[in-house]
């Protein structure tokens, strides 16, 4: 997954609303809500988890095993795309109509590659 981003001149607002919606899908998975969890997650995201483990998102996210992910470092934003960096993971989400959704999760940085993320859609 290869993104653009950068925070060049972008609204706090939307700075907020991206990082409130990465935080609120890892306090989900940390409390256990994967219903909360699932309703956070790009319509692809979804889509492609429930393929790939033939199960509900609810059973099949809890089954990804995505780590825990700790406190916010940054949050940039490049249009409607975000990357989201914590502690211990990175998000990608991207804004839609109904708020900011999370499309890609788990993701670790390779040396002149894209992120490797462990649950993303396609």
């Amino acid at each position: 997954m290869v993104v653009a981003l950068c925070g060049c001149g972008a609204p706090a607002p939307r700075l907020d609303a991206a990082r409130q919606a990465g935080t609120a899908f890892e306090q989900a998975l940390a409390a256990t809500d994967y219903p909360r969890a699932c309703a956070l997650l790009a319509p692809q995201t979804r889509r492609q988890l429930e393929a790939d483990e033939s199960k509900p998102c609810g059973p099949a996210l809890q089954g990804q095993e995505l780590p825990t992910a700790g406190d916010v470092q940054s949050t940039q934003l490049y249009g409607r795309q975000a990357l989201l960096r914590l502690s211990d993971d990175t998000l990608f989400l991207s804004q839609f109509d109904d708020g900011w959704k999370v499309v890609a999760a788990g993701c670790t940085p390779e040396a002149d590659k894209p992120y490797r993320c462990s649950l993303k859609g396609d």
